[in-house]
């Protein structure tokens, strides 16, 4: 079952695709809670490219790699992977009011919806705040 959330951004397009793709930003922003962090990420942005972020509890006690491979990657635009057997979609869509970040990802089988749904968000919440501090707002 998918599950979709979403953001929206004022700041200018660019600037949302680059902090979502550059891996510098990417362990600023990815983690679902303060006690969790993401301590290296890499990007290789084209089809058949793969991604990898790993995020581990702060406190050492655990900690996993996400990774996956694009299958689809319109510049500034679309995003489509596959990870661990599941898709994952990221629309960047330029508006009036700024840039709406969608997510749409397969469900696991191990966590609720409303887990999945509360944690991707919080990540997604994240990255808005990371995108608007780089703007200066």
């Amino acid at each position: 079952m998918p599950i979709t959330i979403e953001t929206t951004i004022t700041a200018p397009i660019e600037a949302v695709w680059r902090a979502w793709t550059t891996p510098a930003d990417i362990v600023q922003w990815n983690a679902a809670s303060a006690d969790w962090h993401t301590t290296r990420a890499s990007v290789d942005l084209r089809v058949g490219g793969t991604f990898s972020s790993r995020m581990e509890a702060k406190d050492g006690s655990t900690g996993f790699d996400f990774e996956g491979t694009y299958t689809q990657v319109v510049p500034h635009e679309l995003l489509v992977a596959e990870f661990w057997g599941r898709s994952l979609r990221v629309e960047f869509l330029n508006g009036p009011r700024g840039v709406t970040v969608r997510e749409t990802f397969d469900a696991e089988t191990v966590h609720s919806e409303e887990e999945q749904r509360a944690g991707w968000q919080a990540i997604l919440d994240n990255f808005a705040r990371h995108v608007l501090r780089q703007q200066g707002a």
